[in-house]
């Protein structure tokens, strides 16, 4: 009784962005690849770098686990990429806090660290960033039957720059499984069965749809300069390609409002909830 109570607290403190400490040190990390990210193995030990809202310095890509309680969960899980301009993770604001709203609507959440190819001096490219995002949807659909997730309900959210790599993950043409891969993640799809993007940076928008997209959720504020225009191409495509799209441009906000909770905009501070509906309406919260 004690824990529950202790759990809502910290659940509500956080969704009303008044708590901003979190032991992340009590959550499992799952690394994408045990052994260190291929070619870049002798890093993975390598200490991430973490001060007040952004985390660096990321070699050994992983997930942070985040589960529903036992009574609430239904089946559904997101993989969340945090924004930050590839530059660094904005981990709690467009991480964690996602992760225990969707955990308070049973949606399991495996937030992401990925590597960086803006950082000063980072070694990476895009194509290392894009290389995380398809491998983080093959690990949490390996490991479905120790998460209690159906395999059919596994979507990608991403905020700015981390709805660029949720974007180029679930377009990617390197998502199939290869059933030949020694490794046995590897033989498991990477592409997302909807996705989430929250003001996703230009770089989310392909120049076409050459296969059907997931689903899509799209919000942003018609205000932000950055990541406006680029939900409305997306919309075009998917409307050229004839896949269900809900798109959300609210008149004010501009970027990086992350969930809403320091706004004082009413229509921004419940944004979470228009995203509730629409995964409700699509059947990813179950009956």
């Amino acid at each position: 009784m004690i824990r529950t109570i202790c759990f809502r607290l910290i659940q509500v403190l956080l969704l009303f962005g008044n708590c901003e400490l979190f032991a992340q040190s009590d959550r499992l990390v799952i690394p994408l690849w045990e052994n260190g990210a291929p070619g870049f193995e002798d890093r993975k030990d390598e200490p991430e770098q973490a001060r007040d809202w952004w985390v660096k310095n990321i070699h050994h890509p992983s997930l942070s686990v985040f589960q529903p309680p036992a009574d609430k969960t239904n089946g559904t899980a997101v993989v969340i990429c945090p924004g930050g301009g590839h530059r660094a993770l904005v981990f709690n604001s467009e991480g964690r806090d996602a992760a225990i709203y969707l955990n308070s609507i049973g949606v399991a959440a495996f937030v992401l660290k990925y590597r960086l190819f803006r950082e000063e001096n980072t070694p990476y490219t895009e194509a290392h960033a894009r290389q995380d995002g398809l491998r983080a949807m093959r690990v949490v659909r390996s490991r479905t039957a120790e998460f209690g997730i159906d395999s059919t309900r596994i979507g990608i959210m991403g905020f700015s720059a981390g709805g660029e790599l949720a974007a180029w993950t679930s377009f990617s043409s390197s998502a199939a499984a290869d059933p030949t891969a020694e490794d046995a993640v590897e033989r498991t799809s990477a592409r997302p069965d909807f996705q989430v993007l929250i003001y996703p940076g230009p770089l989310a928008v392909p120049d076409s749809l050459s296969s059907a997209p997931p689903p899509a959720f799209m919000l942003a504020a018609n205000d932000d300069e950055c990541c406006s225009e680029p939900l409305l191409k997306l919309a075009g495509l998917y409307r050229a390609a004839g896949v269900p799209i809900e798109l959300h441009l609210y008149a004010q906000g501009n970027h990086a409002f992350n969930m809403g909770n320091r706004s004082k905009l009413a229509s921004i501070k419940t944004w979470p909830a228009r995203l509730t509906d629409w995964l409700h309406d699509n059947g990813w919260l179950g009956d």
